[in-house]
């Protein structure tokens, strides 16, 4: 909740956390745990668990706290019972599935049994949308980030990727339906790295020791989904169709969690029904398996049959590289790399052989190709690095899967580990510069091509807004640079002057039907087969129209249909041409309709995030990455003209969102979040749109709320004067204990709730904080942060402290 003179802005903000609950749910009540639920849930993850741990369970009250549990816990000698405990998360009122403004999804939300009315606590839904919405949720109660990186951890697989939804009693995955045409497999990769990334920086921001705890505690697990990535060499025959559905290992799988639970659809190894393996390791199978697609000056390969974050973008994967996940692999590793280098570089930690090896020979590729980064890498030198990551990767799958692991680990020393995140750091820089635009701006999506047996080039699309966005939030640019993107991109094609925002993609103008599948004539002059053809009257390939123009045959849908049809002419008088000339006419049938750089609905849609929209939680991502940049000048010193020039940015950006727009000009109500704005028509689709998550976000930013070593600190060199009273009002909240308060809020001030504590805001010459606990008792502090104790106070939500005063310099505000 907040109070200030801007009243849309505040209901603005009241929409965003309605519907960011919907999407990820909220917690049932601060950190209480009922036991029944407890015991519920635990009796659905493990059937045999509940006898092996009774005892703990019995000295457990029927409401106890999340860390009452985890101390249980801790104490106990069941690994299991710690790592399902961890994982607990007591949320109610979050969606089961879909938008309800898109009628082809299920929706529900289910807060009562319809059999007793009893209460229901449950989460479910597609891993992006959950994750993303709790990464918000999570700086409303932090002390349940640590069971939320342990869900994301635990949900993954050894082979770096995600199912398709998570559920409080595990997750799904998608299985090919006869049935059902829409039915599909593909792992969804899209977010795995920036999500599990916010996440461990809120935990590192607010409990600083807690990371290193799990370095070597082997409490977490792999998900053990029936997909098979094919081998290397076959991804590069047809990088379209790289999963095999495994139908032996789902029925096996669904047959072992009916039997025992959840844990069922856990990976094991050859000697324990259940394989566990420390925090390090997870997070090295996770950037070993985005790492493995390398593709030096290209970005990420998109193999595994979906989409980085774009939808709009699914027809790019197989051809398309992401430059959008290389921008947040950056950010990844660089964390890495700082966290362990803090205070545990001379440790070491045991990982499991097999990923061990698979490392090691990641390791060695980018070691024995350092040299490459000196200049333009060659399109030879790029395929030999590709085929040798993705070898070692494939080698690594195929040996799981065929035997899972041994159980077998070996130790790693973690300044090993350190110096490898730096040679890798390397490698992404190199490209982030290489994928500089003329413009100013940055590539997001690229496209490969193999060559034959021994080369792989790049072929870059036009400029897209998530490009834009990615690069600035890698933490790579500095100060001056990211205003060179923000400058840039205010100049470019991709700013809307109506509504004052940013679209995804330029628009452009389509050809329209006669001028589609045109052969050039000196294409068909360059084949001797379709010569031939075309002067006996074949059509079987092409087609000569009435005034001499050529095209080809309008059965074909795509390359594969060409193909076929070339093989059909093995047992006819062109057999030798057809042979001979096999890879000209594919080339020339690529020419002509540029299947590689066909994205999906982003080059052919004029509406659902289609050519000529504003997709609003891009532009939201947007906002939320230049946040960030314009806090990074500040920090980093940065001259007043660059701060001020970056603030400009943010305020633009922030008011092209539309809160103050009229509802003629956005098309909507402006109070409420809408998924997209087509050209020519109004904002569309109300409500349930990722946007509300980086929304807040910002606007947390905006009040200046920051975390850093375990301490609130607030800092609101964002805020803007207008935004403080010029009145007395009443302000109205909850409190931590359920209970309806009111306060009265001065002139020159302005308040916000912070973990359901009032914080007041006042117009001063210097920060001063006042902090009021509820037994009346008061504390000062001539600064703008506060202890440790009273941070913790407000992330535990003891209640304790009943209102913080927070005096501003005014010479901070804007």
């Amino acid at each position: 909740l907040q109070l200030t003179s801007d009243k849309k802005r505040n209901a603005r903000h009241y929409s965003n956390t309605l519907f960011n609950i919907m999407r990820g749910g909220i917690f049932d009540e601060n950190y209480q745990i009922e036991k029944w639920d407890f015991e519920k849930y635990l009796k659905n993850a493990n059937h045999d668990i509940i006898g092996a741990i009774k005892e703990t369970l019995d000295t457990l009250p029927e409401i106890f706290t999340y860390n009452k549990l985890l101390s249980a816990a801790a104490a106990s000698e069941n690994v299991d019972f710690k790592r399902l405990s961890v994982e607990y998360l007591p949320l109610k009122f979050s969606r089961r599935h879909g938008d309800p403004s898109r009628p082809w999804n299920q929706f529900s939300i289910n807060t009562r049994s319809e059999v007793d009315g009893s209460k229901i606590l449950d989460y479910q839904g597609n891993w992006r949308d959950i994750f993303q919405n709790w990464e918000a949720l999570a700086l409303s109660y932090p002390e349940f980030i640590e069971g939320m990186i342990a869900k994301f951890l635990n949900a993954s697989t050894f082979d770096g990727y995600n199912p398709y939804r998570v559920t409080k009693d595990g997750f799904d995955w998608e299985t090919i339906e006869p049935d059902d045409p829409w039915s599909y497999i593909g792992y969804w990769g899209d977010h795995q790295i920036i999500y599990l990334q916010k996440f461990l920086e809120i935990i590192e921001d607010h409990f600083p020791a807690k990371l290193k705890e799990y370095f070597s505690e082997d409490i977490f697990v792999y998900a053990n989904v029936p997909y098979r990535i094919k081998e290397h060499s076959e991804i590069l025959k047809d990088p379209k169709d790289t999963i095999i559905f495994d139908e032996e290992s789902d029925l096996a799988i669904r047959k072992e969690r009916e039997a025992r639970g959840a844990d069922g659809a856990l990976l094991g190894s050859a000697n324990s029904a259940i394989y566990k393996v420390n925090f390090i390791e997870k997070i090295l199978a996770t950037a070993l398996a985005k790492l493995s697609n390398f593709v030096p000056e290209g970005g990420i390969w998109l193999n595994t049959q979906r989409p980085e974050w774009n939808d709009a973008n699914n027809a790019l994967v197989g051809n398309g590289v992401s430059m959008v996940t290389l921008y947040y692999l950056r950010r990844f590793v660089n964390f890495l790399q700082e966290l362990i280098e803090k205070d545990s570089s001379d440790e070491e930690v045991a990982i499991s052989i097999e990923l061990l090896d698979y490392y090691n020979e990641v390791k060695e590729v980018f070691s024995n190709n350092r040299k490459v980064l000196t200049g333009t890498i060659s399109n030879s030198t790029r395929r030999e690095i590709l085929d040798s990551l993705g070898s070692a990767a494939s080698s690594y799958r195929e040996l799981i899967y065929d035997s899972s692991f041994t159980g077998g680990k070996r130790k790693i020393k973690l300044n090993e580990l350190s110096s490898f995140c730096h040679l890798v750091l390397d490698f992404l820089d190199h490209s982030i510069d290489a994928n500089r635009r003329t413009d100013g701006m940055y590539h997001a999506y690229n496209l490969m091509s193999i060559d034959g047996e021994a080369e792989a080039s790049i072929g870059y699309l036009s400029e897209m807004l998530e490009g834009q966005v990615g690069v600035l939030s890698s933490g790579y640019l500095t100060p001056d640079q990211s205003l060179e993107v923000l400058d840039a991109m205010k100049g470019s094609k991709l700013f809307r002057p109506d509504q004052y925002s940013y679209l995804l993609y330029p628009n452009k103008e389509l050809p329209g039907f006669l001028e589609k599948n045109v052969v050039p004539a000196t294409s068909i002059e360059s084949s001797k087969l379709l010569t031939e053809m075309v002067q006996k009257g074949d059509t079987r390939l092409v087609v000569k129209n009435i005034n001499g123009g050529y095209h080809f045959n309008g059965a074909f849908r795509n390359a594969n249909d060409v193909e076929e049809a070339l093989n059909k002419l093995s047992d006819s008088p062109y057999a030798s041409l057809a042979e001979s000339d096999h890879d000209l006419v594919l080339k020339i049938f690529e020419e002509v309709f540029n299947h590689k750089a066909f994205t999906g609905r982003s080059g052919t849609f004029f509406g659902f995030e289609g050519l000529g929209s504003i997709y609003w939680h891009m532009v939201s991502k947007l906002l939320l990455a230049t946040k960030e940049c314009s806090l990074n000048a500040v920090l980093k010193g940065a001259s007043p003209e660059i701060v001020g020039k970056h603030l400009e940015h943010y305020y633009e950006i922030n008011e092209g969102i539309g809160v103050n727009k009229s509802p003629d000009l956005y098309g909507a109500f402006p109070i409420d979040p809408y998924s997209h704005t087509p050209y020519g028509k109004g904002a569309q689709q109300p409500g349930m749109t990722g946007q509300v998550k980086e929304d807040i976000l910002s606007r947390v930013g905006e009040l200046g709320v920051t975390v850093q070593n375990g301490q609130i600190k607030f800092y609101p060199c964002l805020l803007r004067k207008e935004e403080f009273l010029e009145t007395a009002e009443e302000f109205t909240y909850v409190s931590v204990n359920q209970n309806e308060n009111k306060l009265t809020v001065e002139k020159d001030c302005l308040a916000f709730t912070y973990c359901q504590v009032p914080i007041i805001y006042q117009i001063a010459d210097a920060y001063q904080i006042e902090v009021t606990k509820t037994d009346g008792s008061k504390q000062s502090f001539n600064s703008s942060t506060l202890d440790p104790k009273t941070s913790t106070d407000l992330f535990s939500r003891t209640g304790q402290v009943h209102q913080i005063h927070v005096f501003i310099d005014k010479n901070d505000l804007k």
